[in-house]
C-alpha cells in the first residue's frame, strides 16, 4: 500500500479539507466518522498481524476516540 500526502482529486489542502469535514451537517459528519474509525481498526488489525502492536493499538485508540466523538454527534443529528 501506497500512504499518499494528498487525495487524489481533490484540489484543496488537507486544511481545507479538514474545514470542509468539519462544516458537514452531523449526520453526515457521523457517516464520515464512522467510516473512518472502521478503516483505523482494519488497520490496526493488518499492523497487529505485521507484529507492529504499538501502531496497532495507537490505531485502535485514534478508532475508540472517532467513535466517542460520533456518539457526541449522534444526539444531534436531527439539527
Amino acid at each position: 500500500m501506497v500512504h499518499r500526502q494528498e487525495i487524489d482529486g481533490y484540489p484543496g489542502t488537507l486544511a481545507d479539507l479538514a474545514q470542509a469535514l468539519g462544516d458537514l451537517r452531523y449526520d453526515a459528519l457521523a457517516s464520515f466518522l464512522r467510516a473512518l474509525a472502521a478503516k483505523l481498526e482494519a488497520d490496526a488489525d493488518a499492523d497487529a498481524g505485521r507484529s507492529r502492536p504499538r501502531l496497532s493499538g495507537e490505531l485502535n485508540l485514534a478508532a475508540e476516540a472517532v467513535e466517542r466523538a460520533w456518539r457526541i454527534c449522534a444526539p444531534r443529528m436531527g439539527e
